[in-house]
């Protein structure tokens, strides 16, 4: 049994499945870093990631796949979810494996690898509409303005071109607190990717996404007293319905939603 490891980067999958051709192989396995070997492994290969093949690769799905596979294809990688390794890492051999010009397997969904990466894609794409609906921001003193998100899977790459097309002409900045990185926009050009080297030091609350009260703009304080008090008045207890509130917005998004919080910066 041949199985490869590799960095559990793009970049090292995509390689991985370059040297699988380029060996001759197929490995029964994709494993990354650190994870335990099969019992019955007897041949383990360590792919060192390589950035040409890695984009001869890509270059080569694009040839082979629709657009909307190719996005459903980056989607499943954003998801981070170690199942996905294997089933991908075939996924793209298939793909490879069917003669140029013909029938693609991108919707052979009888196809188990097939199935699992599009059901996971599928998650993710999911995850990202509820992203671009529950994100709350704030309005800083200088202007920007503040959304903090905690996604079960990493989203954010997919919903920044949404919010620079909604906000072109104001500066903002999303950051995921699980991952540790965020977007800024400035007003105008592209979001550029972010990192603090000392998150103690920010301006905001990572428990809770809110700004500072030194930092956070007199109006939007009046703001968001005044939603939290218009959500308050339109409750009719009578008719709630928590079971489905949950349905609609999981409790894991409550944290950041300016309804949610109380007075407690």
């Amino acid at each position: 049994m041949t199985c490869y490891t590799f960095d559990n980067t793009l970049d090292g999958l995509l390689t991985a499945v370059f040297e699988a051709f380029e060996l001759h192989e197929r490995p029964e396995a994709l494993l990354s870093a650190g994870d335990p070997v099969p019992l019955f492994c007897d041949d383990l290969h360590q792919v060192p990631t390589d950035e040409e093949k890695a984009r001869r690769v890509w270059k080569g799905l694009e040839k082979r796949l629709s657009k909307e596979a190719m996005k459903m294809l980056m989607a499943s990688w954003l998801s981070e979810l170690p199942e996905l390794n294997n089933a991908l890492f075939h996924y793209i051999c298939k793909v490879f494996r069917q003669p140029e010009g013909g029938e693609s397997i991108e919707r052979n969904f009888a196809d188990p690898d097939v199935l699992a990466v599009t059901n996971i894609a599928r998650k993710v794409m999911h995850e990202q509409l509820r992203m671009k609906q529950f994100i709350r921001f704030q309005k800083a003193k200088d202007g920007t303005y503040l959304a903090v998100i905690s996604p079960d899977h990493n989203v954010l790459p997919l919903i920044t071109d949404h919010f620079a097309d909604r906000f072109n002409d104001q500066p903002w900045l999303i950051y995921d607190a699980k991952r540790h990185y965020g977007y800024y926009y400035d007003g105008s050009g592209q979001p550029v990717r972010i990192t603090f080297a000392d998150e103690s030091a920010v301006a905001f609350n990572l428990a809770n996404g809110q700004l500072n009260d030194d930092e956070l703009s007199d109006e939007d304080q009046l703001l968001q007293e005044m939603w939290r008090t218009y959500f308050k008045a339109i409750c009719i207890k009578e008719r709630m319905n928590p079971r489905k509130q949950l349905q609609d917005m999981p409790r894991r998004y409550w944290r950041y939603l300016t309804e949610k919080q109380t007075d407690n910066r």
